[in-house]
């Protein structure tokens, strides 16, 4: 089998564990990185012997197969629309664009060429998500909570494009059902975008999810809590950790406690590194033409929900 060619195009924090892993992947070869800043570039070509461009233009030359898109989000349509128009495979990281008309147009231009676009909801390749998705369904309430210390970067968006939004795509792949009401409230502090949101969005399922991201937070937390009619599953993204409450079949005796009707089970869940599993299910799909897990039309369903937190929080602004 050949080696699929690839590139990357913006090797700055994220995009240089891209690179890092393309150039440790058997059946891949990183020819090639593209990044306006010399000393991003610098580095790469140091740590990965590739080759290094300036433009995204001198690298689609070098004969790329499948291109990550590690840009400032703002950059993600002409990008990838540029790669895609030459025949290119892409792995942009999310959001996928800077808005739904852009995000609309990747998502047209993908299909129109026949190429892979996939979308970097990278928490899908979680093994602690694949645990959860895999123990529990017909979910009734989902609560998530994302916080995280002010960043030196991404703040050229909200916080709900920023950090809520995987938590907005894994919601939505837990229920499946259309989104009927979002009420959402949020508060700029830091930059000129929102820094702390909570939306309430409930599903035609009847399930509701509540959702609380904040960019200004001392602490860090990654958890996702989901209630069903079977079982109480609550999910730490960081620790990979998935424990499960569940009812125990049969009747509560006289003078019994309830609580020993509840039985707390680990699940076992396969540790890995997501951004490797992310890239390798990546370049299998380029390779075979396969639906990625995280496709363009999953990445713009994300922000179209993005988009109706958005809404409700203008809608009750001063």
């Amino acid at each position: 089998m050949n080696a699929l060619r690839a590139g990357v195009v913006g090797v700055g924090h994220l995009g240089y564990h891209h690179a890092r892993i393309y150039h440790a992947l058997e059946g891949v070869d990183l020819i090639g990185i593209a990044d306006p800043d010399p000393d991003n570039r610098a580095k790469a070509i140091a740590d990965f012997e590739t080759a290094g461009c300036a433009t995204l233009e001198d690298l689609i030359a070098k004969g790329v197969d499948a291109l990550s898109i590690a840009s400032p989000t703002l950059y993600h349509r002409d990008l990838a629309i540029q790669a895609l128009d030459a025949g290119i495979h892409v792995m942009v990281e999310k959001p996928l664009a800077a808005s739904l008309d852009e995000a609309r147009a990747m998502v047209a231009k993908a299909a129109d060429t026949g190429c892979v676009l996939q979308v970097g909801h990278i928490e899908r390749f979680n093994g602690a998500v694949t645990a959860l998705t895999s123990a529990l369904r017909n979910p009734k309430f989902i609560e998530c909570h994302r916080l995280s210390p002010y960043p030196n970067r991404g703040d050229d968006v909200s916080v709900i494009l920023d950090l809520m939004i995987h938590d907005l795509d894994i919601v939505c792949a837990l229920d499946g059902t259309e989104v009927v009401s979002v009420d959402a409230a949020g508060v700029s502090v830091f930059s000129d975008h929102y820094d702390i949101a909570n939306a309430r969005i409930r599903f035609a399922s009847g399930c509701v999810a509540n959702v609380t991201s904040s960019r200004v937070s001392v602490e860090r937390m990654r958890k996702i809590r989901v209630f069903s009619e079977e079982a109480y599953a609550s999910t730490d993204y960081s620790e990979q950790e998935v424990i499960v409450y569940r009812k125990q079949p049969g009747k509560l005796k006289p003078g019994q406690s309830p609580m020993e009707m509840i039985s707390i089970d680990p699940l076992p869940v396969v540790r890995d590194e997501p951004l490797k599993l992310e890239l390798e299910s990546f370049v299998e799909c380029a390779r075979t033409g396969a639906r990625p897990l995280v496709s363009g039309e999953d990445g713009l369903a994300a922000m179209d929900l993005a988009e109706q937190v958005e809404r409700s929080i203008r809608k009750w602004a001063p």
